[in-house]
């Protein structure tokens, strides 16, 4: 029977995990609802995030500032690929973006390995305290990422319901026809929402690069994870991303404390079973075209 120590530190491992899948999938969703587009390449922007941070936090020693150009370099590279490809097929067919979605993150892992190498990095974690709940010892950093996750989510809440722009990404959401006919410029409010998303994608490789060895292939390696979440939780819902996340990141934990093929396993078994009750997912709607 697993401890109450153990189990804790498996709650909190998890709880950390899931806050790193939900800013690692949360993009996705963004650029699915609005755009209707499978964005598997912000998961090169998780890259990029995570290596800038590595980069930074090698050169001055400070892993915050690095996380924080992290954010900044995700989010223009997101502006270049938007600008570049994106721009030139939103009218195509949902499987051509992910196939060229998928094709620009292979194509960036190369770019990644030819400027940073293959040899995996390590970047220092920025607060080493621990606190003790329970009688367990508890890594700071790793609640710290758990409340940042929290306040992006509420952020993203209120700038969806509460600014101009933000409710007419959401009016955008459900019907991109009456957008465009009040005279809006729709594909403004896509640049806007490809960087936003791409921008936290970058803010979870930098935050996650403290707790794992930054690698090229890393975006790689969560792909399945992040495919995991989204389709849980449901395309283009935010709320479902982030129950998902969570949810996804305590099986993952708990999962590897009571066997270890479970945090393979079961993310896959509760996704299969969830989408025979409910094929849109938790929070998801019917797959639409644009």
């Amino acid at each position: 029977m697993m401890d109450l120590q153990l189990l804790l530190s498996g709650v909190i491992f998890g709880l950390s995990m899931g806050s790193i899948f939900f800013l690692m999938t949360v993009g996705l969703s963004l650029c699915f609802g609005l755009m209707r587009i499978i964005s598997l390449d912000q998961l090169l922007y998780y890259s990029v995030g995570a290596y800038l941070t590595y980069s930074i936090s090698a050169m001055i020693g400070s892993v915050w500032l690095g996380a924080l150009v992290g954010v900044v370099g995700a989010g223009v590279t997101a502006l270049l690929v938007e600008r570049f490809v994106f721009l030139r097929i939103y009218a195509r067919d949902i499987t051509f973006s992910m196939i060229t979605s998928f094709g620009i993150l292979i194509g960036g892992i190369g770019i990644i390995k030819a400027v940073w190498g293959l040899v995996p990095r390590p970047v220092p974690v920025p607060i080493e305290a621990q606190w003790d709940i329970l009688g367990t010892e508890v890594p700071v950093y790793r609640l710290v990422v758990v409340v940042l996750a929290l306040l992006v989510y509420a952020g993203i809440w209120l700038f969806l319901n509460k600014t101009i722009i933000g409710k007419a990404i959401r009016a955008g959401i459900e019907d991109v026809e009456h957008v465009e006919g009040l005279g809006i410029n729709v594909y403004r409010l896509f640049t806007l929402t490809f960087v936003i998303a791409g921008a936290l994608s970058g803010l979870a490789g930098g935050l996650h690069a403290p707790l794992i060895m930054v690698f090229p292939d890393m975006g790689l390696e969560v792909l399945a994870f992040a495919f995991m979440v989204v389709i849980i939780g449901g395309l283009g819902s935010i709320k479902g991303t982030f129950i998902s996340a969570f949810l996804v990141g305590q099986v993952v934990s708990i999962g590897s404390l009571v066997y270890a093929p479970l945090a393979q396993m079961a993310p896959f078994a509760i996704m299969l079973l969830i989408l025979l009750i409910k094929p849109t997912g938790l929070y998801g709607s019917a797959l639409l075209k644009r």
